[in-house]
């Protein structure tokens, strides 16, 4: 990726953090539970660091509408279609946070994901994957990623 490009998403990331200090400092902010706007800003953070990858998201807490559930991230990485879940934390737990993606997670995301698929305008299905990642947001340290590319397939086999 093009130096000027990441100093493009560095800028934009900065910028809307102190919107979000600003907005929060003025009464505006969310209100949602904690554990809810823990997952939001891991989500942000993930939607960051695939971008300064490369990848190209096209969709954020998408939903299908008849399906519950939402996929947290929708993005192309060149010719693969990758459906993200993001797994957010504030501390080091015993259990990675990856392995919150049981079985019955990893069963509805297959169903949203071929929902979207449905929807696409294209023909022919495009080569698709399911990646995990995990945020860790330790308060006083830097964000730590762990990114999980093809996590899980299509079946449980």
């Amino acid at each position: 990726m093009a130096r000027a490009e990441q100093i493009r998403i560095d800028a934009l990331e900065r910028t809307l953090e102190a919107l979000d200090r600003m907005a929060g400092r003025r009464g505006h902010g969310t209100t949602l539970p904690a554990h809810l706007e823990t997952g939001v800003e891991g989500e942000e953070a993930a939607y960051f660091y695939l971008r300064r990858k490369g990848y190209v998201v096209v969709a954020r807490r998408w939903l299908a509408g008849n399906i519950p559930g939402d996929l947290d991230l929708i993005a192309w990485h060149g010719q693969m279609l990758c459906f993200i879940e993001v797994k957010t934390r504030t501390a080091h737990d015993m259990t990675p946070a990856e392995t919150a993606v049981d079985a019955h997670k990893r069963k509805t995301l297959r169903r949203l994901a071929r929902a979207y698929i449905r929807q696409l305008p294209q023909k022919s299905e495009p080569q698709a994957r399911f990646d995990v990642i995990s945020v860790y947001l330790v308060r006083g340290r830097e964000r730590e990623f762990a990114h999980f590319e093809n996590a899980f397939g299509w079946s449980e086999r």
